[in-house]
């Protein structure tokens, strides 16, 4: 492959994407869809990407320094976790969850970092036998009215956590675009940030060299929590460079 013949002395990240093949907005067929901001926050704090489209043939990943797997206009199936839909808002995109659990997989097995952000921090949570919220909103009011690329709520974290580790304070501001939650965490993950209406904001796992997810969306690198986070994801990425 060619990415196999560059020599880079910036980590390479990979970053998954969305599928539409309902709405019309771009094309009246099927297409990818991945918010600039993504790649634009990997690149300012000292990465390069290579963005992953859905597909049946995985890239050889070990060309990868590391993995983000973002959020999107869908939902994890339930079935993942162990339960049947209960709520109307249920949107599934069974095609995209199968092919980033696949991804997940592999790159648990090649012990290289892993960021999931929103829906992504939410399939690691299932992948480890973790469940979820299915619909927050049936029992509170948590969604933000302001735009995206404002904060809208604290968060509390965890002593000796992850989080506190690259953010030394007890309190963090962020954004918030979500309808699902982690509700159970899942095996070998550990607590590492929640609201104050109690929503799990962040976790880590215990047992791999970096795999973290978090709830919001820190590629809008609204605040020192959010920068902080991204150079951190890339700087554990850089270890990996051959």
């Amino acid at each position: 492959m060619y990415f196999s013949m560059i020599k880079h002395n910036k980590p390479l990240i990979g970053i998954t994407t969305d599928y539409e093949n309902n709405n019309k907005s771009y094309s009246k067929y099927p297409w990818f869809a991945l918010r600039e901001n993504y790649v634009k926050s990997l690149e300012k704090l000292g990465a390069n990407c290579v963005i992953l489209p859905l597909s049946n043939n995985i890239m050889n990943l070990k060309l990868l320094d590391g993995l983000v797997i973002t959020g999107g206009n869908f939902d994890i199936d339930p079935k993942y976790f162990g339960q049947k839909i209960k709520s109307k808002k249920i949107k599934l995109k069974s095609k995209r969850t199968i092919f980033e659990l696949k991804l997940i997989k592999k790159f648990i097995a090649l012990n290289k970092p892993i960021l999931g952000i929103c829906g992504g921090a939410q399939l690691i949570n299932v992948f480890q036998k973790g469940t979820l919220i299915q619909d927050i909103k049936s029992y509170l009011n948590h969604e933000q009215k302001n735009p995206r690329n404002e904060t809208s709520h604290e968060i509390q974290i965890i002593k000796n956590s992850y989080i506190s580790m690259i953010y030394k304070k007890k309190i963090g501001k962020v954004n918030s675009a979500h309808h699902q939650a982690v509700n159970k965490l899942g095996k070998d993950l550990e607590l590492s940030a929640k609201s104050k209406d109690g929503i799990i904001e962040a976790f880590y796992h215990k047992k791999h060299p970096y795999c973290v997810g978090v709830q919001w969306h820190p590629e809008f690198l609204i605040t020192k929590l959010d920068i902080n986070l991204i150079k951190d994801f890339v700087k554990n990425a850089t270890f990996n460079i051959k």
